[in-house]
């Protein structure tokens, strides 16, 4: 079964960065070495600080949509409680 994690970093400068990927090990390694994409390049170092697993590829990709819609406060919700608490 493959799995897709859709993740969130932390960058630098305290914002935020959701993703999705099929292997979150080597996306982290890839974003730390500032390959990951320009939006983390310029705001390194980073950190994993949430993710989810997902068995579907269109699942991840709803659920990293979903969230990068929601506004900060519940973003950092899901983070500290795992869920998002309004």
């Amino acid at each position: 079964m493959k799995k897709y994690f859709v993740y969130i970093l932390r960058c630098r400068d305290g914002d935020s960065y959701i993703g999705f990927t099929k292997n979150l090990r080597r996306r982290i390694v890839d974003h730390q070495c500032g390959s990951g994409c320009l939006y983390t390049k310029n705001k390194l170092p980073i950190r994993l600080v949430y993710y989810e697993i997902y068995g579907d590829f269109i699942e991840a990709k709803k659920r990293e949509n979903q969230i990068k819609s929601w506004r900060r406060e519940k973003k950092e919700n899901l983070i500290k409680y795992g869920k998002p608490i309004r």
